[in-house]
């Protein structure tokens, strides 16, 4: 198998949405398409992904020296010799043999966007979906790919003018939709506010352990300790990103202030951050790890983070990878991890899953489509089919 070429584009998503500290008006994804010399099905063998949200495009990155890299290295270098398929593990390895250790960020979400796109290939390659490829490949032992799983509603954001009525209607559209639990934004609001805001979610979910609130960073120590016991009485699933993502002592302070569960992970990008995550927030096993594949490297390097995450005693099951899409719904069922994320209805055509996923009872269904499936959902495959075009297939 050969690469024949690789296109980028970044693409505006110009959300009206905002979290408790940024707004999402000039956020852009970048998008990526490798197309092999192989046919399938009378069709050119092409790979798709994108460096999921929260976070700008990384075009400079892709164009200037990883796209250059890839493209030069020789199928020799990049293939599986028993499959002569391309080895996602053996292009991360290639892409960053001239990069120094540490200062991630965009250059992880850079080779972590290739990385998704050639799993993509390995799974069109194979005829399979890609959970099934990498149940193979990272599943414990004795495990068998799933059929479903399960599924929590991301959303709640802070709008220009933030309505009770309107959020409550969100959540019940999430429910009657087939969600069972819910997370939403928390932070940007003064107390008085924002604990009306959970109370009206919790009058409809009916359970505290059904509801999460994500932070989005928004604290200081003691405004992060102050909110945490303010919800204390609620009993939730998690509390996320109370404070800055590399600021380990708040989060151990609240860790360690805080009886329920805390949850963070989206803004490391590494094994190492995560370890020391990990290491100096003194958990004590109370904690949900949110790594993000194609912000973090992509799959290898978000199973070489689960292994962290074992290694500090956190449960299998509270590794739930960020991003609500397609590539962490197949990281999810793929590696035997406890939850994914959905973004039903927002961040445009990059939110959501594809036509083949269903959501019953917290549950979503998995897909059949080889490789990830965005051919499966219209609307985004129409951006990425026409950046394969300007390669000409």
């Amino acid at each position: 198998m050969k690469i024949v070429g690789i296109a980028e584009r970044t693409v505006p998503i110009a959300s009206p949405l905002r979290n408790a500290r940024v707004d999402f008006s000039e956020i852009t994804a970048s998008v990526v398409a490798v197309a092999t010399d192989q046919f399938r099905d009378g069709r050119r063998v092409v790979g798709y992904a994108f460096n999921s949200f929260g976070r700008y495009g990384c075009g400079g990155p892709l164009r200037e020296r990883f796209i250059p890299r890839l493209l030069r290295a020789s199928p020799h270098e990049l293939n599986d010799p028993a499959t002569g398929i391309v080895e996602p593990g053996h292009a991360v390895d290639l892409l960053l043999k001239r990069e120094k250790a540490g200062a991630h960020a965009e250059r992880s979400m850079a080779v972590g966007t290739l990385e998704l796109a050639l799993w993509d290939i390995v799974g069109k390659m194979r005829g399979l979906p890609l959970y099934r490829v990498l149940a193979e490949r990272f599943a414990p032992p004795g495990t068998e790919a799933p059929h479903a799983v399960r599924c929590y509603a991301g959303g709640g954001f802070y709008r220009e003018r933030d309505d009770l009525a309107r959020l409550g209607d969100e959540v019940r559209g999430h429910l009657d939709a087939g969600y069972t639990e819910v997370k939403i934004k928390a932070g940007g609001l003064p107390m008085t506010d924002e604990l009306r805001r959970i109370e009206s979610v919790l009058a409809l979910v009916k359970s505290g352990s059904r509801l999460a609130l994500d932070a989005s960073c928004a604290f200081e120590r003691q405004e992060a300790l102050a909110f945490a016991r303010a919800i204390t009485p609620y009993g939730l699933r998690w509390l996320e990103e109370p404070c800055d993502p590399g600021d380990f002592e708040t989060y151990r302070a609240v860790s360690e202030a805080y009886p329920g569960i805390v949850a963070g992970g989206e803004n490391l990008f590494s094994r190492e951050e995560a370890d020391n995550f990990l290491r100096y927030g003194r958990f004590g096993g109370r904690i949900v790890l949110q790594p993000d594949p194609p912000l973090a490297y992509g799959i290898r390097e978000l199973h070489h983070i689960v292994e962290v995450a074992l290694a500090h005693g956190v449960a299998r099951e509270n590794v739930v990878p960020h991003g609500g899409n397609m590539m962490s719904l197949h990281a999810t069922a793929g590696l035997g991890l406890g939850s994914a994320e959905s973004y039903p209805g927002l961040f445009g055509p990059f939110g959501g899953f594809s036509r083949e996923v269903r959501v019953h009872d917290g549950f979503a269904t998995l897909p059949e489509a080889p490789g990830i499936g965005f051919e499966e959902q219209p609307a985004l495959y129409g951006i990425f089919r026409e950046l394969s075009a300007s390669l000409g297939t």
